[in-house]
């Protein structure tokens, strides 16, 4: 599967989540490693993740 890098890594320091691609640290640092299954877990949970941090940012700004 190919990584879900995006050349952008910027972690919220909440969530630890990459605010470009949704992955924390440690799913970034063993991606090419893990095992197919463990790829496909992790990247069908980035579209949620993704869009907590976006409704986190647009909270911010309301304030």
């Amino acid at each position: 599967m190919k990584s879900p890098c995006v050349d952008i890594c910027a972690f919220d320091g909440r969530t630890g989540w990459c605010r470009a691609c949704g992955r924390t640290k440690e799913e970034c640092r063993v991606w090419k490693k893990a095992q197919p299954h463990q790829q496909r877990q992790i990247a069908a949970d980035l579209p949620r993740r993704l869009r907590k941090l976006g409704e986190t940012v647009l909270t911010l700004d309301r304030h």
